[in-house]
């Protein structure tokens, strides 16, 4: 199904966005253009993101737990 329209892309690009490692809606907006003109689909477009990445085994969030245990070097020049 086509989910927007403004800029053709389907639900499947979007699936197909999230298997090749896209976590982030801001970042599937980027790559896609998706929900990026008139906004219209923006809801179905983050429910279908949403429930990708649910399938994928990924709650979204994934990324930022990752980095809160990786430990911060500062260093000073």
């Amino acid at each position: 199904m086509i989910v927007c329209l403004c800029h053709r892309v389907s639900d499947r690009d979007i699936r197909r966005s999230v298997d090749a490692g896209i976590r982030n809606f801001d970042v599937l907006q980027d790559e896609t253009r998706v929900a990026s003109a008139c906004g219209c689909c923006h809801d179905c477009a983050r429910e279908v993101f949403d429930a990708a990445l649910a399938k994928s085994g990924c709650p979204g969030l994934c990324h930022i737990e990752q980095a809160q245990t990786q430990p911060v070097m500062l260093v000073r020049g």
